[in-house]
């Protein structure tokens, strides 16, 4: 079905047309014709599946031309990262109208945020601290709100926000449109539903706690003192497009990007002890291609939308067999394909069965070819210590875990994450010149493509 049959308007038809949009995608065809009725909704889908513009279509088709007395649309967002990139959707959408939207977060001043409030939009894409601090101090007000979209349901519960998302859904208009997009919905967010929605329409793409069949798995299991060892290796025999190395935190995540910098590898860092400024340089790099690895903690697990991340390496097991979900979503978005790679030890055993319950599938265990696994490991001495030039080392080294970050709320008022939308995942590599299986132990496929890369 063509986007021309779901009922939109020409205007944002063309707007769709100059993104370069093909046909929509599942969550799209169910999910547009559902809120152009005006009805409630929770909707859920495998990450990389388009739900940003699944809602952000149908809502500003419903719109109409631009009202200065406040907003008529509020979308709250878990984290900085996916607020603007949902933020800069609405606005890609809505070029050929005449519709305002407001960016609210975190990390950032007042002033501009504030003077876009008072002068009035459409649109206000928020995240949750920034937002309660304008509603606190009556810049804003919701009594013109027509739609509430809460999108990343799931990670706001994660990080504790549903109490000031009661509040702030307490504070909006009892007539109204509510959404609930979520790639997961845990009997938790079910309580949120029936507080916030009025007999929703439900749809669901995908079974639950499945990752995306375009994305290729492998777990590499080495000694602890040789994880970044392996690292180097698989960089150096993967052909990849661009990477993305999760850390459970974020002096983890600074130490591994400084050995990666004395690799002469090109690296950048994404974690919640970032200033914004440095953490919208990072993404920008990234997915420009001036940054060929990102390293990051669990904030960057959500929503990032970045074409051609052709590879995710869990460096560490994440938190919660979820947390993996989420992570390896960043490769093989939008029916592309990707590889996802974890470094797990002996002792993390227990970790691996329990993803693999998790998602109902085995993950093949795989070892490099050449790789040494009997070799010492360096003495901690002589680990590099050169600094990626894009950043500073973080004041905060302390080993909390990056999933719990949130339990500081300045951090999630401007959280890590992306977006969503039919932005694509790596390319179709098996058309690369000079890719090819490496060997494996008992013949077992790589699960990547492989090159020699000891001339970089």
């Amino acid at each position: 079905m063509p986007f021309t049959k779901l009922g939109l308007y020409s205007s944002i038809l063309r707007a769709v047309a100059t993104k370069g949009y093909g046909e929509p995608t599942p969550i799209q065809q169910q999910a547009i014709p559902a809120i152009l009725t005006g009805r409630d909704l929770i909707a859920s889908a495998q990450t990389g599946t388009g739900k940003t513009a699944a809602f952000a279509l149908p809502i500003l088709n419903r719109l109409g031309p631009h009202q200065a007395r406040g907003p008529r649309v509020l979308v709250l967002e878990p984290t900085r990262e996916l607020a603007a990139q949902v933020d800069e959707a609405f606005r890609e959408f809505g070029q050929f109208s005449d519709i305002h939207t407001a960016l609210i977060h975190g990390g950032v001043g007042f002033g501009k945020q504030r003077n876009a409030l008072l002068k009035g939009s459409d649109v206000v894409v928020a995240t949750v601290g920034r937002l309660m601090d304008f509603l606190h101090e009556r810049t804003l007000n919701l009594e013109h709100l027509q739609v509430l979209v809460l999108d990343e349901v799931d990670r706001m519960l994660d990080m504790g926000f549903i109490n000031d998302v009661k509040k702030i859904v307490s504070l909006c208009p009892k007539k109204r449109q509510t959404l609930f997009f979520s790639a997961t919905v845990p009997p938790e967010i079910e309580a949120v539903a029936r507080f916030a929605l009025t007999n929703p329409n439900r749809i669901a793409i995908g079974r639950a706690r499945t990752v995306s069949e375009s994305v290729t798995h492998a777990i590499y299991t080495v000694n602890q003192g040789l994880k970044f060892n392996l690292l180097v290796a698989l960089l150096k025999k993967t052909d990849f497009h661009s990477v993305i190395v999760f850390t459970r935190t974020k002096h983890g995540a600074d130490k591994i990007a400084r050995q990666l910098k004395d690799e002469h590898h090109s690296v950048t860092v994404l974690h919640g002890n970032r200033s914004q400024g440095q953490r919208k340089d990072s993404l920008a790099g990234f997915k420009e291609g001036r940054y060929e690895v990102l390293v990051a903690t669990d904030i960057a697990a959500r929503g990032l939308d970045i074409a051609g991340v052709s590879h995710v390496i869990n460096y560490d097991i994440p938190m919660t067999p979820d947390d993996y979900v989420h992570r390896i979503g960043r490769t093989g978005r939008a029916a592309a394909t990707g590889d996802a790679f974890t470094i797990a030890t002996p002792q993390e055993a227990n970790d691996v069965k329990a993803i693999e319950r998790f998602i109902k599938a085995s993950i093949p265990q795989l070892k490099l070819e050449g790789f040494d696994y009997k070799a010492l490991p360096p003495p901690a001495a002589h680990r590099p210590t050169a600094l990626a030039p894009d950043y500073k080392p973080s004041r905060t080294h302390g080993q909390r875990p990056a999933h719990g970050q949130n339990q500081n709320r300045s951090g999630p008022r401007g959280g890590g994450g992306g977006g969503h939308g039919n932005g694509g995942g790596g390319g179709n590599r098996s058309g690369r010149p000079g890719s090819g299986p490496a060997p494996h132990a008992k013949g077992k496929p790589a699960g990547g493509q492989w090159r020699n890369r000891s001339g970089r």
